[in-house]
């Protein structure tokens, strides 16, 4: 699962976004990217891992909240499934 947020430009300030992915590893655990930064600049990230799938939807979710708390919107979302769906 991928999702994309972004902050609204201002008028002078390079939008601000946030990428977070949760992937699966070739054991079985969960690992959940957060990924932000500026528009073309400076970028940071950072990993955590999960052994249950439903404790990495529910970080990615709370994640995702967080974000979308701080104003940004979502931009582009990929693989996200039903809450019945695996």
């Amino acid at each position: 699962m991928r999702l994309y947020l972004q902050t609204v430009p201002g008028s002078t300030d390079a939008p601000r976004y946030v990428q977070i992915t949760l992937e699966q590893d070739l054991l079985g655990g969960w690992t959940l990217y957060r990924e932000s930064g500026t528009q073309g600049g400076r970028a940071t990230m950072k990993r955590e891992q999960f052994l249950e799938r439903d404790e990495a939807v529910a970080a990615f979710e709370k994640a995702r909240d967080a974000q979308l708390k701080r104003g940004f919107r979502l931009m582009f979302a990929q693989g996200l499934e039903g809450p019945y769906g695996r």
